[in-house]
């Protein structure tokens, strides 16, 4: 068994998850149940937004202020092109064409990325900007997931990539045909969530690993038995029906962001003594 301690990786799930996902943590840790001092961290997407803004090492009460409250929430923007049914239409096309080969599949949603017409990089970058707390790496451990647009490889990077932690976290949150793909030294990168919607193995080795994870994923029972055949534990957090009900038919939509939240909070004060149990 490993020796290496706790992990908390955290999935996409849009702007309602990010919202969900601060207010599940912050109703975890009121109920004494803080799993954000993880010796680990894993960001995709949704997640890699929230687990730059809990390394940031701002209160989680501030964070989830900043999420359901509508006076201190970020300026975000409503997609105009493809919406997310769209993509997820796309997606499953993709799979049936190539027969479910994962990596022409990527390629596929990388091309369609490069193909959209969306918003301007750069006002999608002040967007995420304007998400984080800190502009900064931390100096603990987090990694956060991207993928190559053109060759469907996923991409982990960290403080030592030579990335910027703006530039990571906007890579991770590129959804393909909604947001702009990321360039980054030349090459442009797409949502982390293309590889995979929480990127689970990147915790492979450790102890405990709580996954938190606002969107379903068909693989990640495949994924959990993998890491507890390498002797990991692995308690998943999903959203309950109150938290699902919040975050209604658009994850992308800024009004969801308070009821998600909101309904975050809720659900993390009603099972923090059983992930208490699990973590501690």
């Amino acid at each position: 068994m490993s020796d290496k301690g706790h992990a908390l990786v955290l999935g996409g799930g849009g702007v309602a998850g990010i919202a969900w996902l601060n207010g599940l943590l912050a109703g975890l840790a009121e109920e004494g149940a803080d799993v954000t001092g993880a010796d680990l961290l894993v960001g995709t997407s949704a997640g890699s937004a929230v687990a730059a803004q809990v390394a940031s090492g701002r209160p989680l009460k501030e964070l989830y202020a900043r999420q359901a409250d509508p006076a201190l929430q970020n300026r975000e923007l409503v997609p105009v092109g493809a919406s997310v049914s769209a993509v997820m239409e796309t997606w499953m096309q993709l799979a049936y064409e190539h027969q479910g080969d994962p990596a022409a599949v990527r390629s596929g949603l990388g091309a369609r990325a490069l193909a959209a017409d969306t918003v301007p990089e750069a006002e999608r970058r002040a967007v995420i900007e304007e998400r984080l707390p800190s502009h900064e790496w931390p100096d603990r451990r987090l990694l956060v997931t991207a993928v190559n647009a053109l060759t469907g490889d996923l991409r982990v990077l960290d403080r030592d990539s030579g990335v910027g932690l703006v530039d990571a976290v906007a890579a991770s949150c590129a959804v393909p045909m909604i947001w702009p793909p990321v360039t980054i030294d030349g090459v442009r990168y797409v949502d982390g969530g293309v590889y995979s919607a929480n990127n689970l193995a990147l915790a492979a080795g450790y102890e405990r690993v709580l996954l938190i994870a606002p969107m379903e994923d068909p693989y990640l029972e495949g994924e959990i038995a993998a890491m507890t055949r390498e002797g990991g534990r692995v308690e998943v957090i999903r959203p309950d029906e109150a938290s699902q009900q919040a975050f209604g038919a658009d994850p992308l939509d800024p009004a969801t962001r308070t009821p998600s939240a909101q309904a975050g909070l809720a659900q993390g004060r009603a099972i923090a003594a059983s992930i208490a149990a699990f973590w501690n």
